[in-house]
């Protein structure tokens, strides 16, 4: 089985021309960044087995950055059979420099050129024969979003492992030349460091000072000889160029890049301006672009809402027409109604309904508005526009202690708007080049709106701001960035001190998104937020479940109330006609369900529809039928309320007073409610109650599981029962809260403590606990003080 590696500058579609190779599901993003590890696939070349490796996007194999370490580091140790190196055909010169690098390793190379299209678009016409002659290798052209010129790519890696084709080797200037040859020849006599790496590869590293090769130089023993050689060949090349020699060695590159260009590439008298110059004419503009900006994302939160949860645009069977969140709702109401139905153990109820459908169910029913957030930024990716957006960003970031690429680890977090994660986002960093640049960005990434966080604001924005939903969210956004720009700009300041490194980076053409992958990459990503509430979330759910129930209270007063209050209903229905409907547990149970089934039938939007049930009906049980009729007109005050609808609602009523006493009695008892009543006297500063407290010690573990929590707390003491209200309609009816408090507690969720996944995150890539553990304090003391602060001052004007 072959091993071939795919290397080359980030948005080459290096990525793109992986996924068609292999048909991986990895997702194509248009800017740098995106492919930070090493992702493997398989395919066929013809009838071989062929093992394929996506290496990190780099723009050069110099160790500067941890992704071209990486990227060399394979090249060298694992020896595949081919590289191919993804060259953008439209920014030919500057793709090559990285070329030539790997053509400096002397390993075979094919060249997939692509976006030729583009590069023709431009007038440039590239004869890929002449190039490949000039290099010794093979030149394929390709076009990687259209899948074109793969099995040409194919057949060039087969020809070139079976016929063993290595570049040429490649002509420098007469003075580096001079330099390179006496430092080669004393490095082939001392095959203890040079090992595995090419005597002319490693005397060019050496000369432009490669930080981890001079490092290995330096702990070689026998180092005396080839020192005295290196600093012979810097005189050499200082002495005849007037230059350094790393300035040397850069600059012999560009000149063997723009020769290939020259001879290859040839340009109409008038090129073609693309429309990615138009565009980018207004929308990189320094006064337009950020308001273009805002709209846009102004746009995508409205566009969000409008389609997830305020258009009814779903039909369902009984005429109705529902919302996707609404359709959501309406399933796990209906498992809630069923759990309820079947299940008469009440710990294994309480498990059930309270802890699995209160819990997940409340994480799954934003899974609508998690696919459309992910559906339009996916589209916003794949166009190029992200790239853009650090353009823009850039200069703003650079003035609070941030560097130009941490923009990238911050979209990626979800600084675009929601719907990206931390952990991604914590390992996006690796591609900046400065430690010190990277660990503040690490630290800030996580106050981005994370897709976890969503839930949390759609619950609360629908409870008190259901009017301005899309605004809400937009200010929520802005607010993102303030906070993380703040807390960049004071890390900075007084913890992570240094300077910042510049910000280079190339824009990407713009391309039309294709469906399918726009399509692929939101279910990718919105599949993983299910698999989280089926995994990670299911368990914290039952282990808080498990906090909130116990320890149990005597539930035998409870009984009791809930005996005399049953016989004194029958003792008052039995005087009455419909007594026979209520005569045993069985008939109470199938008249339960016969007025669910009436109540549904009235509410029903299709006048015909909502007659042809009440018929049937009607038809079936003509007494039940009655005794529907009579509830229903019971909540009508201009009419009489009927002796039976007033004993049923009083009975109900009782009922549901008794369940929720003995529910609010066994929360406050429980583990958990001594938690949250201990912490009170502090978080009531903030504005937090004891069952906010408990939702936000499960959020340690996972943001999602805010609302699960409180979903399974405010169920837990929920005043009827009866009613299967959403989580959101549930907090609006509770006179304890209001739009200050929602505010509150959503500023809070977006800056305090990342999720443990994202800490461990940080914990892998600084290496230490310490930062692990100052995120999670730093964060969580800052969003307290802004919580207090809010709730404080806002309560002196809205009080």
């Amino acid at each position: 089985m072959f091993r071939i590696a795919v290397a080359g500058n980030p948005n080459s579609g290096k990525t793109c021309i992986f996924n068609n190779l292999t048909g991986s599901t990895q997702h194509v993003g248009n800017y740098p960044g995106v492919t930070v590890e090493l992702s493997e696939g398989m395919s066929t070349f013809g009838k071989e087995r062929v093992q394929i490796i996506d290496l990190p996007g780099t723009y050069s194999l110099t160790a500067y950055s941890q992704e071209e370490i990486v990227a060399r580091d394979f090249v060298i140790r694992n020896k595949p059979e081919v590289i191919i190196n993804v060259v953008d055909a439209s920014n030919l010169e500057r793709n090559l420099y990285l070329t030539i690098q790997l053509l400096e390793l002397n390993v075979p190379i094919v060249v997939a050129l692509n976006m030729i299209d583009v590069a023709e678009k431009r007038g440039h016409t590239i004869d890929a024969a002449k190039l490949g002659k000039l290099f010794g290798i093979k030149v394929v052209p390709t076009i990687g979003n259209k899948g074109r010129g793969m099995d040409a790519l194919k057949q060039a890696c087969l020809d070139t492992i079976r016929e063993k084709i290595l570049p040429k080797p490649l002509a420098y200037s007469h003075e580096l030349q001079g330099a390179l040859q006496p430092l080669s020849d004393v490095l082939i006599k001392n095959p203890g460091f040079l090992g595995d790496c090419q005597p002319g590869w490693l005397a060019l590293k050496l000369l432009e000072d490669d930080e981890e090769v001079v490092n290995r130089l330096n702990a070689y023993p026998e180092n005396d000889k080839i020192k005295k050689v290196l600093a012979e060949s810097h005189k050499h090349i200082e002495f005849h160029s007037g230059e350094e020699a790393v300035t040397a060695v850069v600059e012999a590159r560009y000149a063997i890049a723009a020769g290939a260009v020259l001879a290859s590439v040839s340009k109409t008298e008038q090129a073609k301006r693309l429309l990615t110059d138009k565009i980018d004419a207004i929308v990189c503009n320094r006064f337009l672009g950020p308001l273009v900006l805002l709209g846009v994302v102004y746009l995508l939160f409205l566009f969000v809402f409008k389609l997830a949860d305020e258009v009814e645009w779903i039909p369902l069977f009984n005429g109705q027409w529902v919302s996707p969140v609404g359709l959501f709702e309406k399933f796990f109401e209906s498992l809630s109604f069923l759990a309820q139905t079947h299940i008469h153990n009440k710990m294994l109820l309480s498990l059930v309904d309270d802890g699995l459908i209160g819990g997940v169910g409340g994480v799954l029913g934003f899974v609508p508005l998690i696919f459309f957030m992910f559906f339009f930024i996916s589209i916003l990716e794949d166009t190029g526009y992200i790239a853009r957006v650090a353009f823009i960003l850039d200069r703003l970031l650079r003035a609070f202690g941030l560097q130009g690429k941490s923009i990238l680890a911050m979209i990626v977090s979800g600084g675009l708007g929601g719907g990206g994660c931390a952990v991604p986002g914590v390992m996006a960093t690796r591609t900046l080049r400065e430690e010190k640049d990277r660990l503040v960005t690490i630290l800030v990434a996580p106050l981005m709106n994370c897709g976890a966080k969503m839930p949390v604001y759609a619950m609360l924005i629908a409870a008190f701001f259901a009017h301005t939903r899309g605004a809400m969210m937009f200010l929520l956004w802005l607010l993102s960035w303030v906070f993380a720009l703040c807390a960049a700009f004071c890390l900075r300041k007084w913890v992570v001190k240094g300077e910042q490194t510049p910000f280079v980076m190339e824009l990407p053409v713009y391309h039309v998104p294709t469906w399918q992958g726009v399509l692929l990459h939101t279910w990718t990503r919105t599949w993983l937020y299910i698999k989280k509430a089926g995994t990670i979330i299911l368990a914290i759910s039952v282990v808080l479940w498990a906090l909130m129930y116990f320890p149990k209270i005597d539930a035998k007063p409870f009984e009791t109330k809930r005996a005399n209050n049953a016989a004194e209903f029958r003792a008052d229905i039995a005087v009455t006609a419909f007594s026979p409907i209520f005569a045993d547990d069985k008939q109470r149970e199938d008249t339960a369900k016969f007025l669910s089934d009436y109540r549904e039938a009235s509410e029903m939007e299709e006048p015909e529809a909502s007659e042809a049930v009440m018929k049937r009906l009607r038809q079936a049980d003509p007494l039940r039928y009655e005794f529907a009729t009579q509830l229903m007109q019971a909540g009508n005050k201009s009419k009489q309320v009927s002796p039976a609808a007033k004993t049923y609602q009083g009975f109900l009523e009782k009922k549901a007073f008794i369940d929720a006493e003995e529910k609010r009695q066994r929360l406050l008892n429980s583990f958990a409610g001594k938690a949250g009543e201990a912490l009170t006297p502090i978080s009531k500063l903030a504005g937090f109650g004891w069952k906010e407290n408990i939702a936000l010690i499960g959020g340690f573990a996972a943001k999602e599981v805010v609302v699960g929590t409180m979903g399974t707390a405010y169920a837990m003491g929920e005043v009827d029962p009866e009613e299967s209200e959403s989580l959101s309609e549930r907090l609006s009816e509770d006179p304890d809260w209001n739009p200050l408090r929602a505010f509150v507690l959503m500023v809070f969720v977006m800056i305090y403590a990342p999720c443990f996944v994202t800490v461990i995150a940080i914990k892998r890539e600084t290496g230490s606990w310490k930062w692990a553990f100052f995120s999670t304090a730093y964060s969580t003391f800052f969003g307290f003080i802004i919580a207090v602060v809010i709730y404080q001052v806002g309560g002196l004007f809205f009080s």
